[in-house]
């Protein structure tokens, strides 16, 4: 075809269908051939089957249980019961697709033998190809996970999915715990110390009361009563021992009051921190389980991948639009 036929080209769609009709046996055969073609190369001995199974999963939403479960009502972050949050669908997507989860998925199912992949100078990327092509993570619209996994073994599909499911829960307890045990020992440490604080205090007042001191305010009004009552019946003698008893009085009273005001407000915060350790040792010891499960995997009846139909389809509408492009160019401008 010359520049100057190709700068004149002008399609005319009726020229076009009689071309096509003119040679409607040719593409019927062309069509019939692609069919037989695309049938026989997506065939199960071509395109090893892969079957889909599928499980969704909602994260909770709770991360500290005895901020669920021990705190007032109105002062509670989170509900234990609570699930659809944007904010933890993102957090699991996160661990669903990190290193260590796709670590013990691999170990787990032997997923290096299982996906035949060979010794090659790069089998932890050819092994991450396949775990990224077999094993999709998405939001859906209702803020639900969903976890699909495609496999040649139907029972595999199902395992690895629901083993998704398990390694999830476990991964994200320990991640709490990787904060929540360093936090019990932080609390621990600060308990034992407020509690020699105030056993300390308490040292000083029983030492006190060892002198005599025991309640500034009722035995300094009770000894200016004797006192008055001594001199006013004539007893000199007792007068100067309840004198003397006050200046002793006098003398620790005021470390009496400072260790007594001192003793109620360590005890207050010795109380909240008795309150924290057992929150923290309840984050340790106890666990919540991390996910609502919609729906487990299930073993897939049918194989989801290839859609044969649709590959036999694409095939014959690819291949005869092709087609009919090249007849109708190849007529239109032969050489005579």
């Amino acid at each position: 075809m010359s520049d100057k036929e190709i700068k004149s080209f002008d399609f005319n769609f009726i020229e076009f269908i009689e071309i096509l009709w003119k040679h409607k046996m040719k593409l019927i055969i062309l069509g019939l051939i692609a069919i037989v073609v695309a049938s026989i190369f997506s065939a199960p001995f071509f395109i090893k089957p892969k079957f889909k199974s599928t499980a969704v999963f909602y994260p909770t939403t709770n991360n500290s249980i005895s901020n669920a479960l021990l705190t007032e009502i109105n002062a509670r972050a989170n509900d234990p019961l609570e699930f659809g949050e944007e904010e933890e669908a993102e957090k699991a997507l996160q661990i669903l697709q990190s290193s260590k989860l796709q670590g013990r998925l691999i170990r787990n199912f032997e997923l290096k033998k299982h996906y035949n992949i060979k010794k090659s100078s790069t089998p932890n990327t050819d092994l991450g190809k396949k775990i990224n092509s077999n094993i999709k993570f998405a939001r859906t619209r209702y803020l639900s996970i969903k976890i699909e996994v495609l496999d040649h073994d139907p029972i595999m599909a199902q395992n690895i999915a629901n083993g998704i499911l398990n390694l999830y829960d476990t991964i994200k307890n320990e991640i709490q715990s990787e904060v929540a045990i360093p936090a019990l020992a932080i609390v621990k440490r600060s308990l034992d110390a407020k509690e020699a604080q105030v056993e300390g205090i308490r040292q000083g007042m029983r030492k006190l009361g060892e002198k005599g001191v025991t309640n500034y305010e009722e035995q300094s009004r009770a000894l200016a009563e004797e006192i008055y009552k001594a001199r006013s019946a004539g007893k000199m003698s007792k007068v100067a021992d309840l004198i003397e008893q006050q200046k002793t009085l006098v003398e620790f009273g005021g470390n009496s009051v400072s260790l007594k005001e001192q003793l109620e407000l360590e005890e207050t915060k010795l109380s909240d921190l008795r309150l924290k350790y057992e929150k923290a040792e309840i984050d340790v010891r106890e666990k919540l389980q991390n996910l609502f499960v919609v729906s487990t995997a299930d073993v897939p009846e049918k194989k989801s991948y290839p859609v044969r139909w649709l590959i036999v389809a694409t095939t014959l509408i690819t291949t005869m639009l092709f087609a009919s492009l090249a007849l109708y160019i190849f007529t239109k401008y032969k050489k005579p």
